[in-house]
């Protein structure tokens, strides 16, 4: 089977990665030379941690045996099952980690609740005041700026992969082809369209009133920390985000314990991540007002500054890089992405939302299955 796979983000990457698994030949189409959207602009997370129970988590849960095993055969993908720590300060944010630990699914995320002292063995770079820390055993991390790259070129090693990038799809033709900006007609047996939060020209034309909207995000990156961060790292607000966390004792603490203003406004958590050269994915913000700002602003940057410090109990190292990124997300957030088949041979898979790192791998397993590939 030869498979045209549009969109060279994780996504459409992971696609192309299980149609070649697969036996099939792979056409990749990427309308930049890079990919440069929400899969590059985002922490690696593979979080399992805060997922809503059911498909969300089991779907998270094959992902993460996916990635490990991916992570094994490329190295460059930068794959390290460091797990995660989220830090509580106060009684009442540690009564909703306490809660997380007895769902009937706290084994299989890796829940462990940590006292001050077992978190700084664990993660000495921790060094702050704090009450201790829900641990996500499960919870893992790969290099997001590189990990496309590096698995194309596993894929071109399989001498069935071929990756067009600098073309931007503009017709679906008939049942199993696309045409491009170039006027070349690329035909395959199946056509994947995974355009992230690409929703307008050809997704619009094909799919007018599509159930997925567009979030904005601002995160940043510092300089080396000089030591190993070694696992990543949340904030309590990140209770307030997360699904999992849902229940009598999170109600209580975000009722006693509003938000800071700051983060109360731009819908804030903190997640942090250790890069290979030791510097810290530092984030986030969410936006869903359209139109976006076309700038970052600098409140939200100060807050996380303060709270990192205050976690790490040393200045945060300098800021080296700032940006916002936009991802697609299912207008019904309880989906973990939306599958639609468009024509006999042409499929669009897009919206997963902040899942679209962690999942990646099952979403294009399961579009796999459902093909009949």
């Amino acid at each position: 089977m030869r498979v045209i796979v549009v969109g060279a983000g994780v996504l459409g990457t992971l696609h192309a990665w299980e149609a070649v698994e697969r036996g099939h030949e792979v056409v990749h189409i990427e309308r930049e030379t890079e990919a440069r959207g929400a899969s590059v602009r985002n922490f690696g997370l593979v979080w399992v941690g805060g997922r809503a129970g059911g498909p969300e988590l089991a779907t998270a849960l094959r992902a993460r045996e996916l990635w490990e095993g991916i992570g094994e055969r490329v190295p460059g993908l930068g794959f390290r099952p460091n797990g995660s720590l989220t830090v509580v300060r106060n009684e009442a944010e540690h009564a909703v980690a306490e809660a997380a630990t007895r769902r009937p699914d706290a084994a299989s995320r890796g829940y462990e609740l940590l006292g001050a002292d077992d978190v700084r063995a664990l993660n000495p770079a921790l060094r702050g005041d704090f009450l201790g820390a829900l641990r996500c055993e499960r919870d893992a991390a790969v290099e997001p700026r590189t990990a496309q790259r590096a698995l194309r070129e596993a894929l071109s090693a399989s001498g069935r992969y071929t990756f067009l990038g600098g073309r931007e799809v503009r017709e679906v033709v008939g049942e199993r082809s696309v045409r491009d900006d170039h006027g070349d007609l690329h035909e395959g047996d199946a056509v994947v369209l995974c355009t992230g939060a690409w929703l307008g020209g050809l997704v619009r034309e094909l799919v007018p009133d599509l159930p997925v909207r567009r979030v904005r995000l601002q995160m940043m990156q510092t300089a080396p920390l000089g030591e190993a961060l070694t696992t990543s790292v949340a904030d309590a607000d990140s209770f307030r985000y997360y699904p999992a966390y849902g229940g009598p004792e999170l109600d209580a603490w975000a009722a006693a314990q509003p938000q800071q203003p700051v983060a109360a406004e731009h819908r804030m958590q903190l997640l942090m991540v250790q890069r290979a050269d030791g510097g810290l994915t530092i984030g986030d913000t969410h936006e869903y007002a359209t139109p976006f700002g076309f700038d970052v602003v600098e409140d939200p940057y100060e807050h996380l500054t303060g709270v990192v410090e205050g976690l790490l109990g040393r200045p945060l190292p300098a800021v080296r890089r700032r940006w916002a990124g936009v991802y697609a997300q299912c207008t019904d957030t309880s989906r973990v992405v939306h599958r639609q088949r468009l024509r006999d041979g042409v499929w669009l898979v897009t919206g997963p939302g902040g899942r679209g790192m962690t999942c990646s791998p099952a979403l294009a397993e399961d579009t796999a299955n459902e093909i009949g590939w």
